[in-house]
């Protein structure tokens, strides 16, 4: 089990299209205490993607090869390709006071939750389906037969938020970045993250963990 007592691991999950990368993006230049969690995955660069900082892409050959080392905290298969946490991202002893975020799909969200218990999990809802078809045939990265079985794999996705701290519905950007920052912020205030980082000013006004 992972002890990061001081710090917050922040696990989002959406269905394809909802917006959940945009959203954490937009996060991450409004938070620079948080560090991107990023993934290692099989599947090929799609346009604008950067290895190493979007994903660190790589062959099955080698994702198999880490699997079997026991490196990944977790581990799927989706959409016919591999994606893994590596242990590195939330074992460096090197980075401290910094939050964590993670993108990633149910079955990943699982696992890491039963590693760490304390793991916020946070569910990007899109307004519709209808608006979800739209936004994956405007992403033109897929055909229509590819959108179909994302759309009914998101269908299943979605009953799964109720397994979550929060949902944002992501019909509004501006909004849904607002609802974000906003949760970072809550947790900050609750009782163990302020003892961890406020811990000689508890100790001297006598509250106890």
């Amino acid at each position: 089990m992972i002890n990061m007592s001081n710090n917050n691991l922040f696990i989002v999950t959406a269905p394809s299209g909802s917006g959940k990368s945009s959203l954490i993006k937009a996060l991450l230049n409004d938070n620079e205490s948080i560090t991107f969690s990023i993934s290692y995955t099989t599947r090929k660069p799609r346009f604008g993607e950067k290895n190493g900082i979007d994903y660190h892409f790589v062959s099955v050959e080698d994702f198999l090869k880490m699997r079997n080392n026991n490196e990944f905290i977790e581990w799927a298969k989706v959409h016919s390709n591999f994606y893994g946490t590596h242990k590195s991202v939330i074992n460096n002893k090197t980075i401290k006071d910094t939050d964590f975020i993670i993108e990633i799909d149910c079955q990943g969200s699982d696992q890491i939750k039963n590693c760490y218990p304390n793991a916020i999990r946070i569910f990007i809802l899109p307004p519709s389906i209808e608006e979800l078809r739209n936004r994956l045939i405007l992403r033109n990265l897929d055909s229509m037969e590819v959108i179909e079985k994302r759309l009914s794999e998101a269908k299943n996705e979605i009953m799964r938020s109720s397994d979550y701290d929060y949902v944002i519905i992501n019909s509004d950007f501006n909004l849904a970045r607002s609802d974000m920052n906003h949760i970072i912020k809550s947790t900050k205030l609750r009782f163990q993250y302020q003892y961890f980082k406020n811990k000689n000013l508890f100790n001297k006004l006598g509250i106890t963990n």
